[in-house]
């Protein structure tokens, strides 16, 4: 079983910053692409970050130049350095990761259970 477990979220002023955590644990043979979505009350879960197995990143347009995703391979750890925080960045944030199981097995996609990032004065 795979479990993904995010930390970091909060309280934080407009202008702040906050590192978000998520660790892959449980039976991995294989992490890909490993990504972070966000989903404000009322909307669609939305896409923040992305980053690929070779280091490749890819962002939304609202979060370039502010947001930095990052991963450590050897903890199974994506992370989501956030700067420049505004308060239309406030939502619950999920980690996802394309994981296999077995070494010649198939990727599945799993998604963590979500921590909330409040941007406010």
């Amino acid at each position: 079983q795979v479990q993904l477990v995010e930390s970091g979220g909060g309280l934080v002023q407009p202008g702040g910053s906050l590192k978000l955590s998520c660790a892959a644990s449980g039976s991995i043979a294989g992490i890909g692409a490993m990504g972070w979505y966000r989903q404000a009350p009322g909307k669609q879960r939305d896409l923040v970050a992305i980053i690929t197995s070779d280091g490749t990143q890819t962002y939304a347009d609202s979060v370039k130049g502010r947001f930095t995703i990052s991963r450590d391979n050897a903890r199974n750890t994506v992370y989501l350095q956030m700067n420049s925080l505004k308060p239309e960045d406030t939502a619950v944030y999920y980690c996802n990761a394309g994981i296999k199981t077995k070494l010649y097995g198939p990727l599945s996609l799993y998604w963590g259970q979500g921590t909330q990032v409040t941007v406010s004065s």
